[in-house]
């Protein structure tokens, strides 16, 4: 009798693991385990001639880019507003997940797109995407070593790229996208053999001269696209508040910079005193004395100088101001969205008194067809009866050239979208797809 009670027993918890498996397996659907057998059809998955659904694990990951929770927070200036332009008054908004480049886009990194444009487009695409490297030029400062070295000699490879004005970067952002999206697709065999090699560095959106295969994005293992950040994504990258949480939603404190404090020196261990920025400390004096320079920077420095933020990003506070992807506009606070607010082309305000038309610069003078091809890579033909509207677009983070007033992520500045200087650079972001938060 015992030992029949052991057999039932011994049955019973097989069919009780059985079931239990059974009830997991059998769960509801995901992007990840969709099943074999549509939930509204019941026609099978992936039979020849059917519906495919391809395998999917998550978004890839992307070269560069550091994954930002999204959340709520509280953008706007947290500054005094010493130029009176109340452009950005406190106010609460959420921003959704993303990604964000760790570091702002280097010389190298300019100069690997150069190689590959300059092969695959026509000469007129490949020079209007060049540096401006004569923003480093003054009448009344010897200059010239960063107008010839900055941009090309390797002891800078590392240095943010400057010169670049916001079309030109927006230009790489496709370009970049497309060519992740290539070298991600041959890896995962998806390329046709005969077509990529050469071709996979070709015809980036924007003015590219050669074609590439179009990557479906049901394939599941491309990337969205590379983009700026808005500006709301950059200033609360910027804030990175989730190292100020204390237990669930309660945060302990502000930030007048992307770290603790209102101090610009490192208050601890045997960094103590030392900047955590690359900023101009005051009039003529860029870098401290000879001997014990304290920011070791007169101009632009190496992309991973200095403490990275909570979110791992680094030089969010000077070194180089960055492009967002927002047009420019005082009052944009007032009428956008609190949910990933975003200031678009030709929304909102009249244009009239904040952009202009290529045709005039200076006192209403008209471009030349000389002037249009150098100042702008955006078309050949110019009509001065219809001229595309040169934007203003924001910048954010502050300079090695900018006191620490402009460090604080609430700050804002704005300048032509054709408009290149020493002291903008940029970093690509890109949304984090697939998901509710």
């Amino acid at each position: 009798m015992k030992k029949l009670v052991n057999v039932v027993y011994g049955v019973s918890a097989v069919l009780t693991v059985a079931i239990i498996v059974t009830s997991c397996s059998n769960g509801a659907p995901t992007s990840s385990n969709p099943g074999t057998i549509s939930t509204a059809t019941g026609l099978e998955f992936n039979e020849e001639g059917g519906f495919q659904v391809n395998d999917f694990a998550g978004q890839p990951d992307g070269p560069n880019l550091i994954f930002i929770e999204g959340g709520r927070t509280v953008l706007g200036s947290f500054e005094e507003d010493v130029l009176n332009s109340h452009d950005n008054p406190e106010r609460t908004v959420t921003v959704a997940s993303f990604y964000m480049d760790e570091t702002e886009v280097s010389n190298i990194n300019w100069l690997e797109y150069e190689f590959y444009i300059r092969q695959d487009s026509d000469e007129y695409y490949w020079k209007n995407n060049l540096p401006d490297t004569t923003v480093w030029a003054k009448d009344l400062a010897y200059n010239d070593p960063y107008v010839d070295h900055y941009y090309r000699y390797p002891g800078f490879r590392y240095f943010p790229v400057v010169g670049v004005n916001w079309r030109q970067a927006v230009n790489y952002c496709h370009w970049r996208t497309t060519v992740v999206n290539l070298k991600l697709a041959d890896d995962a065999g998806l390329l046709d053999p005969l077509a990529s090699g050469d071709a996979a560095f070709a015809g980036a959106e924007g003015g590219g001269s050669g074609g590439h295969q179009r990557i479906p994005l049901e394939s599941g293992v491309v990337l969205p696209n590379y983009r700026l950040p808005s500006e709301a994504e950059w200033e609360y990258a910027a804030q990175a508040l989730i190292g100020t949480q204390w237990l669930d939603e309660n945060q302990t404190h502000r930030r007048l910079y992307p770290w603790d404090g209102h101090a610009l020196r490192n208050p601890y261990g045997k960094s103590m005193g030392y900047f955590l920025a690359n900023f101009k400390r005051g009039r003529g004096d860029y870098a401290g004395i000879a001997g014990k320079l304290n920011d070791g920077a007169m101009i632009p420095t190496y992309v991973y100088d200095y403490p990275p933020n909570d979110f791992g990003l680094y030089n969010m506070a000077g070194n180089v101001n960055e492009w967002v992807q927002d047009v420019y506009r005082p009052l944009s606070f007032i009428d956008m969205d609190d949910l990933n607010p975003s200031r678009r082309d030709a929304v909102g305000d009249e244009e009239d008194g904040y952009d202009a038309g290529y045709n005039f610069i200076g006192n209403e003078r008209e471009y030349t067809e000389e002037e249009w091809t150098k100042k702008t890579g955006l078309q050949k033909n110019y009509n001065p009866d219809n001229p595309p509207k040169r934007r203003m677009r924001a910048y954010k983070g502050g300079s090695w050239d900018d006191v620490a007033y402009w460090l604080s992520p609430g700050t804002r500045r704005a300048l032509f979208e054709d408009s290149a200087t020493s002291t903008i650079g940029f970093r690509c972001a890109m949304i984090r797809a697939g998901t509710n938060y």
